[in-house]
Formats: structure tokens, sequence, C-alpha cells
């Protein structure tokens, strides 16, 4: 299940700094320097490897649903991003 609408990490990123009127940039990695980048947080390379695995298969557009099964299930439409991100910085 997902959002009435779809959006790209660059696209929410762009919304961040439009909103926020700070910077913030998002930087497309391959799956490997994702994995790479993850262990030097210092997460185990089993975990890391899977979670990179799972934003390989997002980028190829694993979890892209145009179904509305979300707003149907909850009876309304679901809040748009540009939405969340309003009110998450507004209680910053």
């Amino acid at each position: 299940m997902a959002g009435d609408d779809a959006y790209t990490l660059s696209e929410f990123s762009a919304e961040i700094t439009r909103q926020s009127g700070k910077a913030v940039a998002y930087q497309d990695l391959s799956e490997a320097d994702f994995k790479h980048a993850l262990i030097s947080a210092g997460l185990p390379d089993g975990l890391a490897g899977m979670l990179a695995d799972s934003d390989a298969g997002a980028a190829q557009g694993g979890l892209f649903d145009d179904s509305h099964t979300l707003s149907k299930l909850i009876g309304r439409p679901t809040t748009p991003y540009a939405k969340v991100i309003t009110a998450t910085l507004a209680t910053r």
C-alpha cells in the first residue's frame, strides 16, 4: 500500500528545501555505495546488504502502487507529502 501521490526522493528533498529554506540534497547511490555508507555508519554487513538490496528494488519501482488501496482502507485520501513536511517542520 502507498499514498495517493507518488514522488521521487529528489522531489521530496526539494520540497524540504523549499519549505525549510535550508538546502537538503538527495544523492543517488549505487547499491554497493549505499551498503558501504551503511556499514560506515555502524550497521552490520548483513543488515546493510539487506537494506541496500531493498533500496535497489524500490529504485526499480518495487514499491510503486497507484491502486489507492490505502485511502480506500482508511476511508479518506492520504495526506500529501508536502503537507506532512509542513506539519513536521511546524513541530521543530
